[in-house]
């Protein structure tokens, strides 16, 4: 594939999956039957982990769901769906500072358990109550502030990540909630806790896990932390230890991945990592494996303006066809 002048890369939620992008197209107007069918003929917790995900960052904005909780009242599908929608309308409104936030949390968190309840298989439950936990940068709760599994982890929603990892090892949306979680504690420090979990639970993960892509996140993270201080910041990407992480990321779990399962964001995320270390034929995969597809971040934190869209597009552009037509 050649990087081309005039490529214009696409972000969509769904990626590679058209189905899921079918389901968001009439979710969009309203409308909440293929969605129930998309749910209702997806195999395997990490599928259906990542549609739940992306439906519900759509359908927050409606009241879709709960037009389909009315007419399927027994359906445990739209259940799990009310529950990632409670959650991510209470994050968002603790975002934003809304006078509802605490509301909305107690809401979600009684949606969570319900959920968990109704369908004691099921890894999301306890992946939206690892979500709402860092809306406890405090760790008031108790189950926010257990012992950790490893001497070199702060305390934290420990009993909620293994509820999830003992119905789906491995969940990759459950240890990015749990990083999320370390980024909002009151008393982290910079970023290390999250770098030091990420790759605690790498070290851990199979063979084609996107595990292994973790510890590309709190990397940009503490870059995007770090940025204005007097250093030579792009000496950062190619340190022995971002250099490791990156190898790590591709060899581990990107060859062994297919791309219609990959995250749209772990993808950017190694492309990215792999351009920092100067390995650009080998970044040069990872963007044929993107197609048309790109997410802004991380780019966004390396672009002329952080703030503006088009600039991230721009460096994006630049890096691919620099992978691509070395």
């Amino acid at each position: 594939m050649s990087g081309g002048q005039g490529f214009r890369p696409v972000y969509h939620p769904a990626g590679h999956d058209n189905e899921l992008r079918v389901a968001l197209q009439d979710l969009r107007t309203g409308r909440w039957v293929s969605m129930a069918r998309l749910l209702d003929g997806t195999a395997g917790w990490a599928a259906w982990t990542r549609r739940t995900q992306v439906l519900a960052a759509v359908a927050a904005g409606s009241d879709v769901v709960r037009a389909w909780r009315t007419e399927e009242p027994r359906s445990v599908a739209a259940l799990v769906m009310h529950t990632r929608v409670a959650v991510e309308r209470a994050i968002r409104a603790h975002r934003s500072g809304h006078p509802s936030a605490a509301d909305l949390r107690d809401e979600a968190d009684t949606a969570c358990r319900t959920a968990a309840a109704a369908a004691p298989a099921d890894p999301v439950p306890w992946i939206c109550l690892l979500a709402l936990a860092a809306l406890d940068p405090g760790q008031e709760r108790a189950e926010h502030r257990q012992g950790p599994p490893a001497p070199m982890l702060p305390p934290g929603p420990w009993g909620l990540l293994a509820e999830a990892a003992r119905r789906d090892p491995q969940n990759r949306e459950a240890h990015h909630r749990m990083l999320q979680f370390l980024y909002a504690r009151r008393a982290a420090g910079p970023v290390t806790e999250a770098l030091t979990y990420a790759h605690w639970a790498a070290d851990a993960a199979p063979i084609g896990s996107a595990l292994h892509a973790l510890p590309l996140y709190p990397r940009v993270e503490r870059y995007r932390r770090e940025r204005g201080h007097e250093r030579a910041l792009d000496l950062y990407w190619v340190a022995e230890d971002a250099i490791r992480d990156a190898g790590r990321a591709l060899d581990s779990w990107f060859l062994f991945s297919a791309v219609e399962e990959a995250a749209l964001p772990d993808l950017n995320h190694l492309a990215h990592a792999l351009w920092g270390a100067h390995h650009f034929e080998a970044a040069g995969r990872v963007f044929e494996a993107l197609g048309p597809y790109w997410t802004t971040l991380p780019w966004a934190y390396r672009a002329e303006d952080p703030d503006d869209p088009a600039s991230a597009e721009q460096l994006f552009r630049t890096v691919r066809a620099r992978c691509l037509d070395p």
